[in-house]
């Protein structure tokens, strides 16, 4: 018997192919979910040649066992039939995490939300290594000057802290250029042009442009209409996505002969006047609202304000990754890197890595107890990543598969994040997390020492509740059966 025919029998025994809503495969078994669970004929089913044996012990859901080699077979046979993989209420606990973030990926649908979301996200991945390099060099010099009160005597200390100011203040100083070119990449024009777009939004000269116009307040210039840096990264996303569609129009109509002088000089005429008088202002009102309304809940002189957004914000991170929902968070520790020199929320997100530590030991500690050796395995596996700040192989491998563990180490690292936000911990970049994430929890009101103690405090308490909320509510039941 062939592969088709094989997968024709079994179809025909579990209701056939319009009862079937997901099939998946493991090394040897076909996963195989459908409407009616009274369709299934075990019985018929174990008797199809090729057909080693079968597992039926859930509604809806039955195990096919075909063996090895034969079940991807069989499961790619499913797709060219037009039988989808699994969603995300099918993630396999047999696949490795990146299957299970693959399936789980793909059983999402886009909203014009999510996708002008995952914009900045898709603008600023390239950018992480430079902001990662930038914000550890930041935390570096700041734990080198506080730990070493005569630094600037010491030649060495001194040459040491000039590189690691110049590495960071290199990033930071055009953030906008940088931001520029990407944004032109990404919407199909030409970066150079983006990246002068950007480069424009820091120059001096804008200051020049604002008092000419009016605009300027000698008195509080960072509260003038116009001024260099007014808008940030926003104003350069929106302006270099206006700037592609004026080239794209330029270049269709003029000569080809012409293109490669005119089409560069005009395009950058006809944007930036609309540019700089209008786009920067206005963005500037937006990015400096989102400064003011985070500066006021992550940094309130209330603690118990602080410490109620600190516990939001850990519990729901990561439902928001599982959503698509976290890129619009670039665009948020942007403007607040590049408007105040450090990010007030993203300590307190760095919780939920720690919290599916803790549940994961819970759970280790379950299976270790009912004898789960293939979930120990896994969790062995993933936790040394997940203790360094890659969470990745313990959400996709362990609690979004279980699906209660996930809720409670998001609920564990709530504790934490309340407690980072309460003690004020705010990081010099984005990007690292766990342990490794201790060099950039640096800056803030308790800059230095004090904030890496709150950091490393803060993960203690997310990983330790987690794991007390994941064993008082995941069951060894659910433990045995993952």
């Amino acid at each position: 018997m062939n592969y088709e025919e094989l997968v024709k029998n079994v179809l025909l025994h579990v209701g056939g192919r319009e009862n079937v809503t997901s099939v998946t495969n493991c090394m040897t078994r076909l996963r195989i979910k459908v409407k009616d669970d009274q369709a299934i004929d075990t019985a018929a089913l174990k008797s199809v040649s090729g057909v080693l044996g079968t597992v039926h012990d859930r509604a809806n859901y039955v195990e096919v066992v075909v063996g090895p080699g034969k079940s991807s077979k069989c499961g790619a046979v499913c797709r060219q039939m037009g039988i989808p993989a699994s969603g995300p209420q099918d993630l396999s606990k047999e696949q490795d995490w990146k299957k299970n973030k693959e399936a789980f990926k793909a059983g999402q649908k886009d909203s014009s939300v999510r996708s002008a979301l995952k914009i900045f996200g898709e603008i600023f991945v390239p950018l992480i290594p430079g902001v990662i390099a930038s914000g550890l060099c930041a935390g570096l010099n700041i734990l080198i000057q506080q730990t070493n009160p005569g630094w600037e005597e010491s030649r060495f200390l001194s040459v040491v802290c000039t590189l690691l100011s110049l590495i960071h203040t290199s990033f930071l100083t055009y953030l906008t250029a940088w931001t520029g070119y990407r944004a032109a990449e990404r919407f199909g024009g030409t970066p150079i042009l983006g990246g002068m777009l950007g480069m424009i939004t820091g120059l001096d000269g804008i200051n020049t442009l604002a008092r000419a116009a009016g605009w300027w307040n000698e008195a509080s210039p960072l509260d003038s209409t116009l001024r260099s840096g007014r808008g940030g990264i926003l104003a350069v996303v929106f302006g270099v996505m206006i700037l592609v569609r004026v080239e794209k129009w330029i270049r269709s109509h003029i000569p080809e002969a012409l293109d490669v002088v005119f089409t560069p000089l005009f395009t950058l005429l006809a944007c930036v006047i609309p540019y700089v008088f209008v786009i920067m202002p206005l963005l500037g009102l937006v990015s400096g609202g989102i400064c003011f309304a985070v500066q006021n809940v992550c940094m309130s002189s209330s603690p118990l304000v602080r410490s109620a957004a600190g516990f939001a914000s850990a519990a729901l991170f990561l439902p928001m990754v599982s959503m698509g929902m976290h890129h619009g968070l670039v665009a948020l520790y942007s403007v607040q890197l590049q408007q105040m020199g450090y990010i007030t929320l993203y300590p307190a997100l760095c919780m939920a890595g720690a919290g599916q530590v803790g549940a994961a030991l819970a759970i280790f500690r379950k299976a270790k107890k009912v004898n789960n050796e293939r979930l120990r395995q896994v969790i062995s596996g993933a936790l040394p990543a997940g203790i360094l700040g890659v969470g990745e192989p313990l959400i996709y491998g362990v609690t979004l598969p279980m699906g209660r563990p996930f809720i409670t180490a998001g609920i564990g690292a709530g504790f934490g994040g309340a407690f980072v936000m309460a003690m004020q911990v705010a990081a010099t970049t984005w990007g690292p997390s766990g342990i490794l994430g201790v060099f950039t929890m640096t800056a803030g009101p308790n800059a230095g020492l004090h904030s890496v103690m709150y950091y490393l405090a803060g993960l203690l308490i997310s990983c330790v509740m987690a794991c007390l909320i994941t064993s008082a509510f995941v069951s060894e039941r659910e433990v045995l059966s993952a």
